[in-house]
């Protein structure tokens, strides 16, 4: 009996090292897979040289994740999460346009420094080949549109300027300048153009503030015209 006791305690915690170890290897390979595709971009990305970063066998990647694409994407997935998190507390004290643009311009530098922006962009010119991480692509875009689209509302939500620039197409606007932006960075050497852009957006926003002003609604008067008497 007491043999069977011991036999089933060795056997558990022989399964929680092998859990934990799985949990290592997989956290090893997202962070290689991440490493590996913003050094050598997606053509220069495979099993072995992501598993040589990571220093494993490369029959693992195909273990944990079934394939390199879908490693990618988990990696894409885990660094979305950091910096979605990181993104809410950037913006979290914004109360006007002009600070938004001040957070967006932190966000850009830390994003360009990280390589989040590099990694990002090498998935979505790999998708265009490929219609399969296409569509992942794309869905894993939407929360960022709706997290800018929230903002916005925070931000400008009953302003003229949310009116004639409704903060649904101002998200996606953003995103897809925000995009743009970084991937002319690698062509910018030394990010003067791209420096410039913000800049611009800087001086912009403060000459913005009227439209972004929320004015309150006008008392609609009663039948037949007449104001109630004060």
């Amino acid at each position: 009996m007491l043999r069977k006791e011991s036999g089933a305690r060795s056997g558990a915690r022989g399964a929680r090292v092998s859990k934990q170890a799985g949990a290592e290897t997989r956290e090893r390979l997202i962070e290689a897979a991440s490493l590996v595709l913003r050094t050598e971009g997606y053509a220069g990305t495979s099993a072995r040289s992501i598993a040589k970063a990571a220093e494993v066998n490369s029959a693992l990647v195909f273990y944990h994740f079934g394939g390199v694409d879908p490693l990618l994407l988990a990696a894409l997935d885990h660094s979305s999460e950091r910096r979605m998190a990181a993104y809410r507390e950037a913006v979290a004290d914004a109360r006007t346009l002009e600070e938004l643009v001040e957070a967006a311009n932190r966000i850009y530098r830390a994003d360009l420094e990280g390589g989040h922006i590099t990694f990002f962009s090498e998935l979505v010119g790999a998708s265009i080949a490929r219609p399969e991480l296409k569509r992942e692509i794309v869905e894993r875009s939407e929360p960022w549109i709706d997290f800018v689209e929230e903002t916005l509302e925070r931000v400008i939500g009953g302003s003229p300027l949310a009116r004639l620039l409704p903060p649904r197409d101002l998200a996606y606007a953003t995103i897809t300048f925000y995009l743009g932006v970084n991937l002319f960075t690698h062509l910018d050497a030394d990010r003067s153009r791209t420096e410039a852009l913000f800049d611009l957006a800087g001086r912009l926003a403060p000459r913005a503030k009227l439209l972004t002003m929320r004015f309150p609604r006008r008392r609609t008067p009663p039948a037949g015209g007449r104001r109630p008497a004060d």
